[in-house]
């Protein structure tokens, strides 16, 4: 284990190295980014668009948004936070009693991570079979058309 401490007094910033996992501390609110891209479980996928919708919550508030679509026990949503913590996907205040939690990841690098993993593994690197399957096997509108004619025409 590497452990590399950065420690500056006066703006109460501490900086860790240890495990794959950058950690940074500065007025209770830790950010902890893992160094290699770790790519979130199902329950994990869950949480975080709880958290892109919001843009931060509570533990409390994740769950409830979860037991609308799904049976969910508080303290496995409290479990999976915990542990995406550890994983560097969320971010955690912790200067109050109540902790927040935020996405540490965005909405568009977590897509591309997923998209880019079954393009080279289902579509052997086709984008093109990718979409051909897309639009084969869904009704797609045609506002949705018009706008892959949109997007094709400019790229």
């Amino acid at each position: 284990m590497v452990i590399i401490i950065i420690r500056n007094i006066s703006k109460k910033i501490l900086i860790s190295f240890r495990n794959n996992l950058l950690y940074l501390l500065t007025k209770n609110i830790v950010f902890m980014t893992l160094i290699k891209n770790t790519k979130p479980t199902e329950g994990e996928l869950e949480i975080l668009q709880v958290l892109w919708e919001r843009k931060s919550a509570t533990v409390r508030d994740v769950h409830e948004e979860l037991l609308k679509v799904k049976e969910a026990g508080y303290t496995t949503t409290l479990k999976l936070m915990q542990i995406m913590f550890e994983k560097g996907l969320v971010t955690r205040d912790s200067s109050s009693k109540t902790h927040i939690y935020q996405p540490a990841v965005s909405k568009e690098k977590t897509q591309n991570l997923f998209l880019n993993k079954m393009i080279d593994s289902l579509f052997s690197g086709s984008s093109a079979q990718l979409v051909m399957q897309a639009l084969g096997n869904h009704k797609t509108s045609k506002k949705e058309l018009e706008e892959i004619r949109n997007y094709l025409k400019n790229i």
